[in-house]
């Protein structure tokens, strides 16, 4: 966690208030997932301490355990509606499959405009045999090349060893882990007055979908700050991701492709303090809300921005979700190898980068709003699944780790409220501060619930 927190600038004097218990393995893995899930979700809980404090409040511990820890890390696994999971999240053709040269790729299809997409690269029909059959025809590489090329997402598995040869896995490995850069001139603009929660006061708008960039918004919503989540009726969502990371969150509907949507946009944003967005990249530039012109339009915002591959190398620009980055970049293969069952691909036991990166995400933010108080500024702060995996592999291996378990819901981590999808039982946010409890003060909602405007 120390890494984290000095690398994004902040004073290592706080360091002494946070403190991290337990140790890997937690999960049946040969990667130190707990290791991660703790500094992550350690190091957003001590900055939004840090703000507290910067706004008048007292200094205050922050605990994090490593069960609790790894429990929010799978939070949409553990979820429960009415006692049971909300269905299961995957598409029936998305998974790994051997191609015709007996390497392994592995397609995403849980979007229909993707799924629709591979049926008419493949020629199959949407059965998991029919396409096994259709991909014993390809080769794994030429696949995830025509998959690009048509804007699906794919991914053929490689070992560690190929992936930091390939041109992508070093544009990867040369990039800061969270990367931090002024856009444009603002006077400093200090935090709020000081308020019960540590981020009240701070809005941030969030476009984003999946896990990592909603992780984000829900992690500072936990700790006050008002987020709004932005999406449109015709942007398919999974049900149960909405559920589990739409938490604290208020939910508007606006249709960028349209101008009255555009405008809606533009009136958040001049309110905002954050812009978090995790579309594919140019995707937003190309309806006029890159950071620079969101930055023209709120002088002072801090900008986050996701994507799966990193802003460099020649798939910066790719599609990508974290079961895909796991593959590409050897984790598929490492975890196989260690578990025994080389070749076969394994993924890891939660979506470690999609989560891992959600809570560096809103660590970067917070440094660049403490320095936005400092120095003034608009700030973009930048982060990828990718360079997240390397960071991953880089706190090293645990043996004997599958022997470790696969809980499921444990109640003394949990919690439960009545929403509009019945009553559910979330993980708590695992962050323990001793002074600024977390918290979600609103329940998930339906998306499209709330008007377009602050309030």
């Amino acid at each position: 966690m120390s890494r984290l927190w000095t690398g994004v600038g902040l004073s290592p004097g706080a360091l002494v208030r946070a403190r991290l218990s337990g140790a890997d393995p937690v999960l049946p893995s040969s990667f130190r997932l707990a290791a991660a899930a703790m500094a992550g979700i350690g190091g957003v809980g001590l900055a939004a301490a840090d703000i507290h404090h910067r706004r008048g409040g007292p200094a205050q511990r922050v605990l994090v355990e490593a069960r609790h820890a790894l429990a929010e890390f799978r939070s949409e696994q553990l979820m429960r509606v009415g006692g049971a999971p909300l269905g299961d999240p995957w598409d029936a053709i998305a998974g790994a499959y051997r191609c015709g040269d007996g390497r392994w790729v592995r397609i995403h299809t849980n979007f229909p405009h993707h799924r629709d997409g591979f049926l008419a690269l493949l020629g199959a029909a949407h059965e998991r045999d029919a396409v096994a059959r259709a991909l014993e025809g390809w080769e794994a590489a030429r696949l995830e090349e025509a998959a690009a090329a048509a804007g699906l997402p794919a991914a053929m598995m490689r070992r560690f060893a190929e992936w930091d040869a390939h041109p992508q896995g070093r544009a990867v490995a040369d990039l800061p882990l969270i990367e931090i850069t002024r856009i444009g001139d603002a006077p400093p603009e200090p935090l709020p007055p000081l308020a019960p929660r540590p981020l009240a006061g701070l809005r941030a708008v969030e476009l984003t979908r999946i896990i990592a960039g909603p992780v984000c918004g829900r992690v500072l919503a936990a700790h006050g700050a008002e987020v709004m989540l932005v999406t449109a009726p015709h942007l398919p969502s999974i049900p149960s991701l909405v559920v589990d990371t739409g938490r604290g969150k208020r939910s508007a509907a606006l249709d960028l492709r349209e101008e009255a949507g555009r405008d809606g946009l533009r009136d958040l944003i001049r309110g905002a303090d954050l812009f978090i967005q995790g579309y594919r990249p140019g995707a937003m530039a190309g309806r006029g809300f890159g950071p620079e012109e969101v930055a023209a339009l709120r002088p002072g915002i801090v900008c986050v921005s996701l994507c799966a591959y990193g802003r460099a190398g020649p798939w910066a620009g790719r599609r990508g979700f974290d079961s895909l980055v796991q593959t590409a970049s050897g984790f598929n293969d490492a975890e196989a190898e260690a578990a025994g069952a080389p070749g076969t691909p394994k993924p890891l036991p939660c979506q470690a980068l999609d989560h891992g990166a959600g809570y560096l995400m809103a660590l970067g933010a917070l440094a660049a709003l403490m320095r936005r108080a400092e120095e003034g500024g608009s700030w973009h702060v930048q982060v990828s699944l990718a360079r997240t995996g390397h960071w991953l592999r880089g706190l090293g291996r645990v043996a004997g780790g599958f022997a470790a378990p696969a809980p499921g819901p444990e109640p003394e981590l949990m919690e439960e409220r009545d929403t509009a999808f019945g009553r559910v039982a979330t993980v708590r946010h695992a962050a323990v501060l001793s002074e600024t409890p977390a918290q979600w003060s609103r329940p998930p909602v339906p998306l499209g619930t709330d008007q377009p405007r602050w309030g």
